[in-house]
């Protein structure tokens, strides 16, 4: 999953020619073409691959599957060509109804068997992954390792986004929905750091800080 800043042509060439799948977002004026599934004609000459641009004002829903239609949402995937990525690709167009307008978000995948309702989950999922990165880089030093090591950086990055995943099971997941605050991992980091301070002090096993 990867922002919509990373949807351009090199950088999802090289993700799929690495033997990786890539979920992102297109912008919403894409340039998006139908497959032609027509009867060829015979002779020389390319023969016909497309049918068409998108007009996202008013989809060809012979090439579309209807996924959800209500009031104020209704979602759309296909089997498209993007011109600007340069491959088939599965997209899938949210409308949304807002203010009395239907707008849209171009949301797709390189699998195209990946299912529409997967591909949108997983594209949301991505603002948990960068939180994670950005707690782990604010209060777990993740980017602080001074090793050269392969493996040493590796396991210290490990560890710096597993103490964020830890942290937040024990102290944010089990509480109840409704009854949650945004997590901090600053503040959890704070009460643990106060505790071991606390300890060293009154603990009468930590001799070293008794007078």
């Amino acid at each position: 999953m990867v922002d919509a800043y990373f949807s351009k042509e090199p950088f999802v060439t090289a993700i799929c020619n690495g033997g990786f799948e890539i979920v992102s977002r297109l912008r919403t004026d894409a340039h998006l073409q139908y497959e032609y599934t027509g009867e060829q004609k015979k002779g020389k000459g390319r023969p016909k691959q497309f049918n068409g641009k998108v007009d996202y004002q008013n989809l060809n829903l012979s090439y579309f599957k209807e996924i959800e239609k209500g009031d104020k949402e209704k979602i759309y995937q296909a089997k498209l060509y993007s011109k600007s990525l340069k491959k088939w690709i599965n997209i899938v167009i949210v409308y949304t109804l807002r203010k009395g307008k239907w707008t849209h978000e171009n949301y797709f995948s390189s699998d195209l068997n990946l299912r529409a309702k997967r591909i949108l989950e997983l594209y949301k999922s991505r603002f948990q992954i960068e939180f994670l990165y950005r707690d782990a880089k604010q209060n777990t030093s993740l980017n602080h390792c001074q090793a050269r090591s392969e493996e040493k950086l590796n396991m210290h990055f490990n560890l710096a986004l597993t103490a964020v995943n830890i942290a937040k099971i024990i102290h944010w997941l089990p509480i109840k929905k409704k009854g949650r605050l945004p997590f901090s991992m600053r503040d959890i980091k704070t009460y643990y750091s106060n505790v071991l301070h606390i300890d060293r002090f009154i603990n009468p096993k930590n001799s070293s800080f008794i007078g």
